[in-house]
């Protein structure tokens, strides 16, 4: 029995991050390839996510109220609107590793803001992730786009804040689902603001639909349900697995190139954090 529980968490986990992994590769191929504009990107996957967590809660709960709030939903759009337009130029991987510090970066430094004591070999990572980062976006012939970077480290600070809203939340796929609601407005105000100049088609829309309904609603009601047997290092560790496999799907499904830049900016960001957290309990 033990063995098929830790089976079977080891398969949602792995899900779960797939999912995530998802989003930066499905958002790629949608908005570079021109299938869709980026606000309307943004607008079908708000709104499916809702639709999909909607009816997950509904049919849990049984029950028709909502939870989030408006401050939670206008960082969640804020994420997925700069997310989309980051990734009109930043391949997969780049642009899931730019996402992933960023958050980081955000939630440590919100962390010590506010009176959290670090250990030395913690500054250690926090360094070393960061300087990961800023070499990555150094100019040169493996730079990343500048705008694009600007973009997604928007979108990171953007989920940073929206999950350090959400930490004290007790049901969050209620929560989450709210949140997604709520924000179907907010995206759609940013559709009527460019929907005259962004194309679109049936197969952006099935992208934007995948990464809304399956990749963010479902990924995310999965993830939470896996979070409560995993102890808080190991779910911030496992989250290290995100920029890799995007980086790796972007290979084989987009044929997008891994650069030295890259692979070596990957190699200082994510061990940065993952020294952080190992030894987070040193403080």
């Amino acid at each position: 029995m033990a063995t098929h529980s830790t089976l079977r968490l080891a398969l949602l986990t792995t899900a779960a991050m797939l999912a995530f992994a998802a989003n930066s590769l499905l958002g790629r191929e949608a908005l570079a390839a021109g299938h869709i504009g980026a606000a309307r990107f943004t607008t079908v996957r708000v709104l499916s996510g809702a639709v999909m967590l909607g009816v997950l809660v509904a049919v849990k709960t049984h029950t028709r109220s909502i939870g989030g709030d408006w401050g939670s939903a206008l960082a969640l759009v804020g994420y997925a609107a700069a997310f989309s337009f980051a990734y009109l130029s930043l391949s997969a991987g780049t642009g899931a590793l730019i996402l992933f510090a960023a958050v980081e970066v955000t939630m440590i430094g919100y962390g010590v803001w506010t009176g959290e004591r670090i250990s030395r070999w913690q500054v250690v990572g926090v360094l070393l992730a960061f300087g990961g980062l800023v070499w990555l976006m150094l100019p040169g012939v493996e730079a990343p786009p500048l705008a694009g970077t600007l973009l997604m480290l928007a979108a990171g600070v953007s989920w940073g804040v929206y999950s350090l809203r959400g930490r004290r939340t007790q049901a969050p796929t209620v929560a989450t689902a709210g949140n997604f609601i709520r924000a179907t407005p907010l995206a759609l105000l940013l559709f009527l603001a460019m929907e005259t100049s962004e194309p679109i088609s049936a197969m952006g829309v099935a992208y934007a639909v995948a990464s809304g309904a399956l990749a963010s609603g479902l990924g995310y009601a999965i993830w939470y349900a896996v979070v409560p047997m995993l102890s808080a290092t190991s779910a911030a560790t496992v989250q290290l697995s995100v920029p890799i496999i995007a980086a790796f799907g972007g290979v084989l499904l987009l044929d997008e190139p891994i650069t030295m830049r890259l692979g070596l900016a990957s190699i200082a960001v994510l061990g940065g954090i993952l020294l952080f957290m190992l030894t987070k309990r040193e403080a």
